[in-house]
C-alpha cells in the first residue's frame, strides 16, 4: 500500500478493484480529466474465481443478457453506450452470436479493456492488495462479490462507526453481507388474479399479499417436480452451511412430502375466499416495489436451474405465465446493506468521500455493476472539483436500479438487476406488455441527463 503514499502533490481519483464496475470508474473519470490510480490486486493475489490478471474478467458467463430495444438490459446497454462507457465499447468490438442476446469473447473482452485503460495518459494500474480504506477521497470501491477478509473487515468497522454516530439505537449486525439467498421475482401483471387471492394470515395486516393455492394433489406433484429438479452447479468456493430460517426450497423438500408445506408453503390462517377453507398448501406472494408492479415469492430462495424455475414454479396455481424479472438463487456474494448505507450518487452515508460501486452495493448483473462503476466515477470528478454530484432519474434503468437498492426495505433487502418492474409507470397505461415496454425505453432514453 505504499503506493498511496508516493504520489506527490498530484491529486486524483483512487478506484480500488479492477472489474467490470471499477475499470468503467477509472475510464469515467479519467475522461472528465481526473487522474486516477486504478488499485488491482491481481495477479499477486487471486480471488477462488478469477484465472486472469486481465481488467473486467467476466468470472461467469459470457452473456451480458439480452440487447433487445424493448427489454430492460436492452435499455441499461444504451442508457451506458450514450454515456461512453468503455464496457460497452469492448462489448461491441467483441461480440459473438448469440441470438438476440449480447455475448462476447471473454478473452478478447477482457484484454480489450485492459488494453484501453493501460493506453489511457491519465490512469495509472498498480498491481497492489488493498488491505484497509486509504485516507485521500475521493476513493471509489468497487472489489466485488468476492472482497478480501481484510477489506470487508475495514468497510464493516466503518460502516459500525457511522450508524453508532447517527443513531445508537440501530442494529449493527447485518450492515455486511457474505451470501445472498433471494427468491424470485414476478411481474404484477402477469399473475393470475382469478385464482390467487389477496389475504395476510388472520386477517393482520389487511390484504398485503397474493395466496397461490394448492389442492394436496397440486402440491405433491409440484414436491416431486423439486426433488427430481436440476441444480446449478455450486464452486468450490460457493460452499456454505445454510441458516435454517433461509432453507433452499429443494433442501426443505428433501426432508420429507410435509417440509414445505410446514415451511415457506404453510396454509395457516389463510382462507380461500373462493372455497370458504383454508387451502392445502400456500405460496405467498410479498409486494416487492411501492409502485406495485412487482411481487417476492416468499421463502422460496433456491439453486434451481433458471429453466426448471421457468418449469416448476410455473405449476404454481395463479403462476402458469409468470414473468420472472429476477430469477431465486444462493450464492458467495459480498455485498452492504445499501439501504441504511448508501446514498443515490453511489456515495457512503457518514462518509461522502467513499464511493462505492459494482456488486458490492447490492445489485446483480455485469453490466448493473458497470453502470453503478461509471455514476461513481461520474461523481468522483464532481467531488474534485467541489461540485454537488448528481443522481439520475429513476425514468432510466440505471436510475431505477440505484432509486430501489438506497431505497429497499433494509430488513430483507437482496441484491438487484434491472427490470422494467422498477421503473415508475407511464402516465398514460398502455396494455399491451411489448408497445409498453417501448415506451418505458423511449422515455427512459429521452430522460437521460447530461453528466458533463
Amino acid at each position: 500500500m505504499t503506493d498511496l503514499l508516493v504520489r506527490g502533490t498530484q491529486t486524483g481519483i483512487i478506484v480500488i478493484g479492477g472489474g467490470l464496475a471499477g475499470s468503467e470508474a477509472a475510464w469515467q473519470a479519467a475522461e472528465r480529466g481526473a487522474h486516477v490510480w486504478l488499485y488491482e490486486m491481481r495477479p499477486a493475489v487471486f480471488t477462488p474465481a478469477h484465472k486472469t490478471d486481465q481488467l473486467a474478467e467476466l468470472v461467469c458467463s459470457n452473456s451480458l443478457k439480452s440487447d433487445s430495444p424493448d427489454d430492460c438490459h436492452g435499455l441499461l446497454k444504451r442508457e451506458l453506450t450514450a454515456y461512453g462507457s468503455v464496457i460497452m465499447a469492448a462489448a461491441r468490438a467483441h461480440a459473438v452470436p448469440a441470438g438476440s442476446a449480447l455475448a462476447v469473447d471473454r478473452g478478447a473482452f477482457a484484454a480489450e479493456v485492459t488494453a484501453r485503460l493501460t493506453r489511457h495518459p491519465r490512469i495509472t494500474i498498480v498491481r497492489d492488495e488493498v488491505k484497509a480504506i486509504p485516507e485521500e477521497r475521493p476513493v471509489i470501491i468497487a472489489t466485488g462479490p468476492l472482497t478480501s477478509d481484510r477489506l470487508a473487515g475495514a468497510l464493516c468497522d466503518r460502516f459500525v462507526d457511522y450508524l453508532a454516530s447517527a443513531d445508537p439505537s440501530a442494529d449493527t449486525q447485518d450492515l455486511l453481507y457474505f451470501y445472498d439467498a433471494i427468491s424470485p421475482i414476478i411481474a404484477a401483471d402477469s399473475i393470475d388474479r382469478t385464482i390467487v387471492f389477496a389475504a395476510s394470515r388472520y386477517g393482520k395486516g389487511g390484504d398485503d399479499y397474493l395466496n397461490c393455492p394448492l389442492t394436496r394433489e397440486t402440491y405433491q406433484r409440484f414436491w416431486e417436480a423439486i426433488r427430481s429438479a436440476e441444480l446449478a452447479p455450486v464452486r468450490p468456493f460457493e460452499e456454505a452451511r445454510y441458516f435454517e430460517r433461509c432453507l433452499p426450497i429443494e433442501v426443505l423438500a428433501a426432508r420429507g412430502e410435509d417440509a414445505l408445506r410446514f415451511g415457506p408453503m404453510k396454509p395457516v390462517g389463510l382462507v380461500d375466499p373462493r372455497t370458504g377453507r383454508q387451502p392445502y398448501a400456500v405460496v405467498q406472494l410479498r409486494l416487492e416495489n411501492r409502485e406495485g408492479t412487482m411481487y417476492n415469492m416468499v421463502g422460496f430462495q433456491t439453486r434451481l436451474t433458471w429453466g426448471e424455475q421457468r418449469r416448476i414454479l410455473g405449476m404454481i396455481p395463479g403462476l402458469s405465465n409468470a414473468d420472472f424479472l429476477r430469477y431465486g438463487s444462493i450464492h458467495r456474494n459480498t455485498f452492504i446493506a445499501a439501504p441504511a448505507l448508501l446514498q443515490e450518487t453511489m456515495q457512503l452515508k457518514g462518509d461522502p468521500g467513499i464511493l462505492l460501486a459494482g456488486q458490492l452495493t447490492g445489485v446483480e448483473g455485469y453490466l448493473e455493476s458497470a453502470g453503478t462503476g461509471l455514476l461513481a466515477g461520474v461523481n468522483a470528478v464532481k467531488l474534485l472539483h467541489g461540485e454537488d454530484p448528481v443522481v439520475l432519474p429513476p425514468t432510466t434503468a440505471l436510475g431505477s436500479l440505484i432509486r430501489h437498492i438506497c431505497h429497499a426495505d433494509a430488513r430483507t433487502f437482496q441484491p438487484m438487476n434491472v427490470n422494467f418492474g422498477l421503473l415508475p409507470p407511464l402516465d398514460e397505461p398502455i396494455r399491451a406488455k411489448r408497445e409498453r415496454r417501448q415506451a418505458l425505453a423511449t422515455r427512459a432514453l429521452c430522460g437521460l441527463p447530461d453528466l458533463y
